[in-house]
């Protein structure tokens, strides 16, 4: 049974830093390109960005790109984003999904809420 566990959401205040994990089981996690998503109160779904099976390429949305950093663990089947210099407008609910510019909803999410 695939299942996808997000953490490290929080309430931050602008200029803050937050790391999201996600624990993946289920399946041959070091097999599978793998994606953030997210989605904010009221929206859709947009995703955040996606990296490789061996963790050598990645790829981000615009509205990230120079902030967020995704990585992976393979051994641990741990996915990552790295999130400096948040903002507002990043609030939303963080999930993580299985595949290469995946908008799925992986898991339950995490929060992440940035005060202005």
């Amino acid at each position: 049974q695939v299942q996808l566990v997000e953490s490290g959401g929080d309430f931050v205040q602008r200029g803050g830093s937050l790391r999201l994990s996600c624990a993946a089981s289920g399946f041959i996690f070091g097999t599978s390109a793998m994606s953030w998503v997210r989605q904010a109160p009221g929206q859709g779904v947009e995703w955040v960005s996606s990296i490789s099976t061996a963790g050598d390429n990645a790829v981000y949305a615009d509205s990230v790109k120079g902030r967020f950093t995704i990585s992976r663990d393979n051994h641990r089947d741990t996915l990552y984003l790295q999130m400096t210099n948040l903002k507002p407008d990043d609030t939303a609910m963080y999930y993580c999904a299985i595949g290469w510019g995946s908008l799925s909803k992986g898991g339950q999410g995490t929060q992440v809420t940035v005060s202005s």
